[in-house]
């Protein structure tokens, strides 16, 4: 039997980007918006949304919206789309809605208002791991020590050409003993990322065998707020500083944005295929989340 469409007013309220953020998980949120017709008049709850008059802009030029919640002033932008359902993000550059072109503005903050204690929440905890991100710093020079693969790394200059002991774990490089901080930065940034091209393109086809899926192409990222992210059309980015962390959690990530070429979201049936090609991926996902500050530097 063909089922019935559903209602314009009836705009789920979801999670299912199409990528991993970076410092966090994707929750859902399984939460229907209320309608036009059954939002209570305005101020007539405490805590209900009142907007705000004042709209400023976001670093990137994009117009914010402004809601008052009670005592607190929450800031968002607005994206509109075809899709089907609202959908949350949070990030370093605070929250975005995308939501439906039909819904209402007044839908909309009635359901960041019931949402409003896991929105404060989550921005709290990316405002404390901004603030953390500034503490791990590498100092570049001679001896400079900096993870790879899990593992600490010593850079060496003075070498005649470079190479990589894997057994000592020494990266030597032909520079002077003196060289510039920036020159060395840049250098060792240059390995690592052919490292991640290697290592990540080596992953891509173990877990794509496992699934029995094509990847049309991969590229890495130097995104500062997602891991990974898989296009509809099967392109995937990976970000290159996960080369900084174990090969357990590279693969995680891999099976996670390879996932997404059979099931588009983040519903139960995604991550019993991530588990699928890759059980281990609960232990791999909560060592990202736990490691992340201590192991990234220069974020």
């Amino acid at each position: 039997m063909q089922k019935s469409p559903t209602p314009r007013h009836a705009a789920a309220l979801d999670h299912q980007q199409l990528d991993l953020p970076l410092f966090a998980e994707p929750v859902a949120v399984p939460v229907a918006t209320p309608s036009a017709e059954s939002s209570p008049p305005s101020g007539s709850t405490p805590g209900k949304a009142r907007k705000a008059p004042i709209a400023p802009l976001a670093p990137d030029g994009s117009r914010m919206r402004t809601l008052e919640l009670g005592a607190r002033t929450l800031q968002y932008r607005l994206k509109r789309s075809s899709r089907k359902s609202i959908g949350f993000a949070i990030d370093a550059s605070g929250l975005t809605i995308t939501a439906p072109r039909w819904v209402t503005i007044a839908d909309i903050e009635n359901a960041i208002a019931e949402k409003q204690r896991w929105i404060f929440s989550k921005l709290i905890e990316w405002q404390t791991r901004v603030e953390q991100r500034a503490l791990p710093k590498v100092e570049w020079r001679d001896g400079a020590q900096l993870p790879y693969l899990g593992k600490p790394m010593r850079v060496r200059l003075g070498a005649v050409s470079l190479s990589f002991d894997a057994e000592a774990r020494v990266l030597s490089l032909p520079l002077p003993p003196h060289a510039d901080a920036q020159q060395i930065k840049d250098r060792v940034t240059g390995w690592l990322q052919g490292e991640a091209t290697r290592i990540f393109g080596e992953r891509l086809q173990v877990y794509a065998a496992r699934l029995g899926v094509t990847f049309r192409s991969y590229a890495l990222s130097s995104a500062m707020t997602r891991w990974g992210s898989c296009s509809s059309e099967g392109r995937i980015r990976l970000n290159w500083r996960l080369i900084h962390f174990p090969l357990s959690v590279v693969d995680y990530v891999v099976a996670h944005e390879l996932a997404h070429l059979r099931e588009m979201n983040h519903s139960p049936r995604f991550w019993q295929t991530v588990e699928s090609i890759f059980p281990e991926y609960r232990d791999a996902r909560k060592r990202l989340k736990e490691q992340q500050v201590e192991m990234v530097p220069g974020m």
